[in-house]
């Protein structure tokens, strides 16, 4: 039984070497080092806290550092296309105070809500001819993709049609020095074009003043 435990840990460590350039993986991911892999060893390995499971088909392994990006790159391979933005990508660059737990994510597909052992990973969906504006950043070693700033005031205000009014705007807190810092006026203008919604055009010329006069 031990040279069969052995042999078995040997394969485990033979093959994180070969998955090294992956924070997720997957089945598939393993396959295409070992075709012949019996999936029941993702179970034995968890029993030995080798791999954790994100969801049902993804697993990470166990002595990774769960810090806000690896969360991000997360949120971007368990559901494509997407791309992290909202509330998330508001509290990335500091335009709101909050912390945010879930991380919130665009996609052109469906609405959906991922629960896992790390928190929830929620997808809003928009438009295809939507997803746009976003960009790819690096950090910890983990690539993913976020809205940019502009997008991701534009993005939360699409999909919040309900904030309209100074109280709103108010209640939102957002950063008004990190906003006028960090906020390109003629990034914004040309992604407000792209949306084709004059409704959204004037609430977002609304924040604005609001801002301005804050």
């Amino acid at each position: 039984m031990c040279i069969i435990t052995c042999i078995h840990d040997m394969r485990y460590l033979d093959l994180k070497q070969k998955l090294k350039d992956f924070t997720l993986f997957s089945l598939e991911h393993i396959r295409k080092f070992e075709k012949s892999f019996d999936r029941r060893r993702l179970t034995e390995w968890q029993k030995k806290n080798y791999i954790k499971k994100i969801i049902k088909g993804y697993y990470i392994f166990s002595d990774v550092d769960i810090n806000q990006n690896v969360l991000f790159l997360i949120a971007n391979k368990i559901y494509k296309p997407s791309y992290v933005s909202f509330e998330s990508a508001l509290s990335f660059y500091k335009l709101i105070p909050e912390s945010i737990y879930a991380v919130t994510s665009a996609n052109s597909r469906n609405t959906y809500i991922f629960k896992s052992p790390y928190g929830e990973f929620i997808y809003k969906k928009i438009k295809p001819k939507l997803m746009f504006g976003y960009t790819t950043l690096m950090g910890n070693s983990c690539m993913f993709n976020i809205a940019e700033p502009e997008k991701s005031i534009l993005d939360y205000f699409y999909i919040k049609p309900q904030l309209k009014t100074e109280d709103d705007f108010e209640e939102l807190r957002i950063e008004r020095d990190t906003f006028f810092e960090h906020i390109n006026m003629k990034t914004l203008n040309k992604y407000l074009g792209l949306f084709n919604c004059k409704v959204l055009k004037r609430r977002i010329k609304r924040l604005i003043k609001y801002l301005e006069n804050a």
